[in-house]
């Protein structure tokens, strides 16, 4: 594994809207000018969802790419944490969390 590690293969990528940054290097979210604190996993799946921008996404493929294939856990999971996302970050003037009903969830970016 370490030898497949360098820092050229490390991504500095950030995603950066409106009104809304996410770093993946940091761990940070700024919306609205203010750092917005949340759980890793939390910030995972924006960040997932930002960085794969207007395509749909079932919760059994966020689990599998957010989570990991070996997640014990239910598909509702990813219904919490897009609860709590959407409690933290209202949507911006050029994109939000969007519902797909009976598919999943997409980051769209108008």
């Amino acid at each position: 594994m370490l030898r497949r590690y360098s820092p050229e293969n490390v991504k500095n990528e950030i995603i950066k809207l409106s009104d809304l940054i996410v770093d993946s290097t940091s761990y940070k979210v700024i919306y609205n000018g203010e750092e917005i604190k949340m759980p890793p996993k939390e910030f995972e799946l924006l960040y997932y969802l930002a960085n794969n921008r207007n395509k749909v996404f079932t919760r059994d493929q966020l689990l599998r790419e957010v989570w990991g294939y070996d997640y014990p856990g239910d598909s509702r999971t990813v219904d919490v944490h897009i609860k709590r996302l959407r409690e933290k970050l209202n949507g911006g003037e050029q994109w939000e969390i969007e519902t797909v009903w009976g598919v999943g969830y997409k980051f769209e970016v108008k």
